[in-house]
């Protein structure tokens, strides 16, 4: 039996099957994996996470109870769940990807959506189950008074239902997205709302990435449940529960992500993208194609800086690394068509034939976003909202000049904002301006900003992430 459990949807692997039925593994993608895979697996944690593609099933079910280790992977101790494909979709995209995180997120186009009828009720129902089968997973493999940290939106039921089947475990929850303000949490359905609320708080501490997002979840549980909130002490008291609310900011582990950026892979693809583009200027973003990440806007104000300034024609490049993301929703993939044409109208506007102002690459590329780090001389990061932002800590750690320009609404922004230059994510104009403030940076101001922002990246790495959360279920 275990004594440290985490559970999340994505793991820190995936597998894929080829026609003849060999399967691949490789690394897992996304932040939360990013942050998660080192310390997890070097302090033997038991990771339990969702089978999300048939390879993953493939490999699920040849291993004896789902435990990929056990079957000889390479994969430190992990519980891999293979919940049946239609409660996933139906849990993950339906509710996770397209309500809950467009609640949390405010992506919503209220005049058209939410729209909460019957589909959405057996919706729901899938999203419960998805969380139930996590559960009873967890308390098969926890030991007496095992330590349990829960992560993320796709799993806030989990909490309350594994209190129910091990009262004895130390629970946590940690929401790596932001929380809405209770006006837009409301537009959840009230039974809805109130499930989501008393399953986090089903934990016996509650976590967030700043005090903003901390302050909106209890903001809510006062609003929605009349909890009984105090904020000096950080904790909501309903229904004869306590649930300590804690903050913790997630950085990056600098000596590995160095070590990692100056592997062979790396250096050949600085090389490759040094050659393409010449000794001009580097302007890098480097998201996933995700409707919060505002890489429309960005591409919009670089096409007015263009405009504005025409004296960087042919001395400046938009590298825009846009990775796709969620495609099973059409509001994905109709934001991806847009990057696209946007980016092909840049193009067209101002390319000639000895210079290509943008370069949009929408090939997952992981050692091509490291060197594309390590070339930058500015770093966009504007979205709309964002939980932290990993790639506006990971860019002053590589980069040896970046200047980066920072959405306020960022959660980095907390942490990162007094060396960065701050932008509004809905003002293009007020952007363009920043690029062009960021590419004429003094460089004795350029090199001051970048060292107090790669502390400030450096402070909290996932390792001590990892035990301050820990740490606080063992008060």
């Amino acid at each position: 039996m275990n004594s440290v459990l985490v559970a999340s949807n994505r793991g820190p692997v995936s597998f894929t099957v080829s026609d003849d039925g060999v399967l691949t593994m490789k690394r897992g993608g996304g932040g939360l994996v990013s942050g998660l895979s080192g310390v997890v697996r070097d302090d033997g944690v038991l990771w339990v996470c969702a089978a999300l593609s048939d390879g993953d099933r493939s490999a699920v079910r040849q291993a004896p109870g789902g435990r990929l280790d056990h079957a000889g992977y390479d994969t430190g101790a992990l519980r891999m769940l293979d919940i049946p494909v239609a409660t996933f979709h139906r849990a993950y995209n339906a509710v996770a990807n397209s309500t809950l995180w467009f609640v949390n997120h405010l992506l919503y186009d209220i005049p058209n959506s939410p729209l909460f009828g019957t589909k959405f009720q057996r919706e729901w129902e899938s999203y419960r189950d998805y969380n139930g089968a996590f559960a009873l997973a967890l308390a098969e493999e926890a030991g007496h008074d095992a330590r349990v940290m829960v992560q993320d939106y796709h799993l806030t039921l989990t909490p309350a239902m594994l209190r129910a089947e091990r009262p004895d475990l130390r629970i946590a929850h940690f929401s790596h997205t932001p929380w809405a303000p209770p006006e837009y949490f409301s537009l959840l359905p009230d039974d809805v709302a109130r499930e989501v609320l008393e399953g986090i708080l089903g934990a016996d501490h509650a976590g967030f990435l700043t005090e903003r997002w901390a302050a909106a979840f209890m903001d809510c549980c006062r609003a929605l449940l009349g909890a009984e909130i105090d904020r000096a002490a950080r904790t909501v008291a309903h229904e004869g529960r306590v649930t300590r609310i804690g903050v913790h900011g997630l950085g990056v582990d600098g000596q590995a992500l160095w070590e990692r950026a100056h592997e062979p892979d790396v250096e050949s693809n600085m090389v490759a993208l040094r050659e393409q583009v010449g000794d001009r200027c580097l302007i890098v973003r480097i998201d996933r194609t995700e409707l919060s990440k505002n890489i429309v806007r960005g591409l919009l104000a670089y096409r007015e800086f263009l405009a504005a300034h025409p004296e960087w024609h042919g001395r400046v490049v938009h590298l825009a690394f846009a990775y796709p993301s969620r495609h099973d929703l059409p509001e994905y993939r109709e934001y991806t068509a847009s990057v696209q044409r946007c980016a092909q109208e840049i193009e067209d506007e101002f390319g000639t034939e000895d210079w290509d102002p943008l370069i949009l690459n929408v090939n997952d590329d992981y050692p091509r976003s490291l060197a594309a780090y390590r070339l930058a001389d500015v770093l966009l990061v504007n979205p709309i909202r964002d939980g932290m932002n990993l790639v506006a800590k990971e860019g002053p750690v590589l980069s040896p000049r970046a200047a980066l320009v920072l959405s306020r609404e960022a959660g980095a922004a907390a942490e990162l904002g007094a060396h960065a230059l701050v932008v509004n994510p809905y003002d293009v104009t007020g952007t363009a301006n920043a690029l062009h403030e960021a590419l004429v940076m003094p460089e004795d101001e350029r090199a001051s900003r970048r060292e107090r922002l790669e502390a400030a990246a450096t402070a909290m790495p996932p390792q001590k992430w990892f035990a301050a959360q820990l740490d606080a279920l063992a008060l």
